[in-house]
């Protein structure tokens, strides 16, 4: 019977993994809520071709044209490289900033552009991704990019912390005020806290880049916002470009301060190479998505289970010790509370704790209320993106509350068939054995190990019964 359990417990494990994977998909394809834009009009042409004139028109009386015209011609000695930061900054990102800038140096690149389409994301990336940037000896420039595109909350400081910061037409920036993970104001005390602090950090990065340390002040206390139009006008950007030639272009021959000083840029007519992300960064993404990362663990915890409850099967506890490593690896790049991971242990550690232990069912129902409240809990960040997906949650701790409800009816009918208890409850029980019996070996009975006797010789794997208890040890004969 307990073979049997344990193979219910593998397949169900199997369709945790296929419902997580569902869940994923329903989450992937959630329709996310559109941004606000600053015009509709009814075609992508219309606004195309109205923000270039609005633009043109505004930018020529106050006697600062956008650069529309004909890129210059290309300069094979020039290189720019390019990436973008078009999702939630984690330290994923932060990373991938680094690894940019190192290269773009090593190459001595003219630039390095960082196209910005990002809701912001956790505070410790952010301030990497800016100390990175002050500290770097390769112009960066920030490009809010394409229409439509915003930089918000930790966005924010990044386009600021740039040498040159630009928007595309229809663009927005701003929002940089700090709220909790439920996203609701923080407490008082600790708001000001919070807030003081990114308040310096963004007056400092404004003042250093000669811009509006007033309005960057009140991104974080009053998250204001600003299109492309009034970012500039308020010296908040440095200039409007409608793609990434005109910029290049308009920016060629500037004088901008490094980490070593001075230099002035050759960007006109630069190739253009984009930086990819490699192989590392790739699977740090993919398991950095907190439903990824929640499934691994959740996996982990299961094939532990499926170990204890099968000793030697050794394949379920490998997988599982990688699956929780990985697991705990991809959270700890992502602002977690600790009470919600000590809950889903806790919760997990109960229902294994009901496969040994007969509670009637108190340990299983307190497992699933502590794994779903600590699932809900799991991920602090008001960015919806940052958080576990409903469509994950629901049917991972749908299907271990299934488990446990399963293994406990076979364990209640497993009681009844079975009454006796104690030692000689063993007599008359078919068991393996687990190594060759010549005079003595061990057999496997119960979930537990005996040291078992034979007066005939049993190899390893054959089944036998037990005929005798005595003491710690068992008599046992070949079946059959």
């Amino acid at each position: 019977m307990r073979k049997n359990v344990s193979r219910l417990i593998f397949a169900l494990s199997l369709f945790l993994i296929l419902a997580g994977t569902a869940g994923l998909a329903i989450s992937a394809g959630e329709k996310k809520p559109e941004p606000q834009k600053q015009e509709a009009p009814r075609s992508a042409k219309d606004v195309w071709e109205r923000a270039k004139k609005k633009i043109a028109a505004k930018d020529k009386k106050d006697g600062k044209q956008a650069k529309t015209t004909k890129p210059a011609p290309i300069q094979p000695d020039r290189v720019v490289y390019r990436i973008a930061i078009d999702d939630v900054i984690t330290q994923v990102t932060a990373d991938y900033v680094a690894k940019s800038i190192d290269k773009a140096t090593e190459d001595s690149a003219e630039a390095l552009v960082i196209v910005m389409n990002t809701p912001g994301g956790v505070v410790p990336a952010m301030e990497s991704i800016v100390q990175k940037i002050l500290s770097s000896d390769v112009p960066i420039i920030a490009y809010v990019s394409p229409s439509g595109a915003h930089a918000a909350s930790a966005g924010v400081f990044i386009v600021l912390s740039a040498n040159i910061a630009s928007m595309a037409p229809s663009t927005r920036m701003g929002s940089a005020h700090p709220v909790t993970g439920e996203g609701q104001d923080l407490n008082k005390t600790m708001k000001d806290k919070v807030v003081n602090d990114l308040t310096a950090l963004i007056r400092g990065i404004a003042e250093k880049r000669g811009r509006n340390a007033t309005w960057a002040e009140q991104a974080v206390r009053k998250s204001v916002s600003a299109t492309e139009r009034e970012a500039l006008k308020l010296k908040i950007i440095d200039l409007i470009a409608v793609d990434l030639p005109s910029l290049l272009k308009e920016i060629d021959g500037r004088s901008v301060e490094v980490f070593l000083g001075k230099k002035t840029l050759r960007t006109a007519g630069a190739q253009i190479k984009d930086l990819e992300k490699g192989f590392r960064i790739t699977v740090l993404e993919i398991i950095g998505n907190p439903n990824i990362a929640y499934i691994l663990m959740i996996l982990g915890f299961y094939g532990l289970y499926f170990e204890l409850s099968n000793p030697g099967a050794i394949f379920p506890g490998v997988v599982g010790a990688i699956l929780i490593i990985v697991g705990f690896y991809a959270l700890h790049m992502l602002p977690i509370n600790y009470a919600g991971l000590l809950l889903i242990i806790l919760g997990i550690s109960l229902f294994i704790a009901e496969a040994f232990i007969t509670s009637g069912g108190i340990l299983g129902v307190g497992g699933a209320v502590a794994m779903f409240i600590g699932s809900v809990m799991l991920i602090d960040s008001p960015l919806p993106e940052l958080r576990l997906s409903w469509a994950v949650i629901i049917p991972v701790v749908g299907m271990s509350a299934l488990l446990f409800i399963i293994t406990l009816t076979l364990a209640i009918r497993i009681h009844r068939e079975q009454p006796d208890t104690g030692t000689e409850g063993l007599v008359g029980r078919d068991a393996e054995a687990r190594t060759d019996i010549a005079a003595e070996g061990q057999v496997f009975v119960h979930g537990e190990y005996w040291n078992a006797v034979s007066d005939e010789p049993v190899k390893k794997g054959e089944r036998v019964k037990i005929v005798a208890v005595d003491g710690l040890k068992v008599k046992v004969k070949k079946t059959g």
